[in-house]
């Protein structure tokens, strides 16, 4: 009877101890890396520099342009490229709820309605708004969060320029230039404005909300 042959040796399996975290996987490239550096802004490679950024912010203005953008990996998730027409604007708003001003005539104290007054919009939806007013010969493609502290919230917004030729003969962003894309952050076309109205959702429970919210009653929110 012919012997087996030997049955090549198992590779060895490591095992972590139990209740010890497991090390992250490394970043393959360096929009990667810094997409997991931003995961955690409060610790790890970010901490110093964002501590000093809102130090900084929160000093100046309320809407700055700015070279370049911060979180180069989300900017060019949503569409951002460092090419002629594109401008990046850092945007401070408010943040928790909105307060109303005083009535002149009288109230009784609970039918106020001063403080705790929650909007139907986004914090996001508003910088991208006031952004837009402050910018008017421009479009607003998107916007993300790029810090917050105890009063405020910081957004960088990207700014694209129809009229531009650069923009004009892009194939991948003219349609931008088209009179049908104007005013895109007022009527909720952003990726934020899109989610705020609720049509990130599809199927059961999204009835209400196509072909828009007010079509149907103001049901679908």
């Amino acid at each position: 009877m012919a012997e087996e042959p030997p049955k090549a040796p198992e590779p060895e399996i490591s095992i972590a101890p139990e209740g010890e975290a497991k090390t992250p996987a490394r970043p393959r490239n360096l929009y990667a890396f810094v997409k997991q550096a931003w995961r955690d802004p409060r610790g790890g490679v970010v901490e110093q520099t964002h501590f000093r950024r809102m130090v900084e912010w929160r000093r100046g203005n309320a809407f700055v342009r700015i070279d370049r953008p911060t979180r180069i990996d989300r900017a060019r998730e949503l569409g951002y490229r460092a090419k002629q027409g594109y401008v990046m604007v850092r945007a401070r708003v408010r943040r928790g709820g909105r307060r109303r001003p005083k009535p002149m005539g009288g109230r009784h104290p609970k039918r106020r309605g001063l403080v705790k007054i929650t909007m139907a919009k986004s914090i996001q939806r508003i910088a991208e708004e006031r952004t837009a007013k402050r910018y008017p010969n421009l479009e607003v493609l998107n916007s993300y969060w790029v810090g917050e502290d105890g009063m405020h919230k910081y957004y960088e917004v990207i700014l694209v320029d129809p009229q531009h030729p650069v923009i004009r003969n892009d194939p991948k962003i003219n349609w931008i230039c088209e009179p049908g894309n104007r005013g895109r952050a007022f009527r909720g076309l952003t990726s934020a404005g899109k989610k705020g109205r609720g049509l990130t959702h599809k199927g059961k429970g999204a009835e209400k909300i196509r072909p828009s919210i007010s079509r149907h009653g103001r049901l679908g929110k």
